[in-house]
């Protein structure tokens, strides 16, 4: 059974990214080091605050529609309920 994961990048001013990925080590090597162009790259938004995993598409991508559809005040109250201190989820994969 394939995995998906929801999940919220931000950078050293607070931008904050949600995104959608079947992969999502492989997609955070992709926001590191910039391979794939877009907003995320423009901004720098390689820092991991924020994931959940899922089991449907389906159910991913509505997910993700809905954080995207939150204010920012929302999206911050998700993040600091599982990581009060914003540190990178991802930093030690690379």
């Amino acid at each position: 059974m394939k995995e998906y994961f929801v999940y919220i990048l931000t950078n050293a001013s607070g931008t904050l990214y949600t995104g959608m990925t079947n992969n999502l080590e492989r997609r955070m090597r992709e926001h590191k080091f910039g391979e794939v162009p877009g907003f995320a790259r423009r901004f720098r938004l390689a820092r991991l605050v924020y994931f959940e995993k899922g089991g449907e598409v389906e159910s991913a991508i509505a997910r993700e529609k809905q954080i995207k559809g939150w204010l920012r005040k929302r999206k911050i109250e998700l993040i600091e309920s599982v990581n009060p201190d914003w540190r990178d989820l991802s930093e030690d994969w690379f």
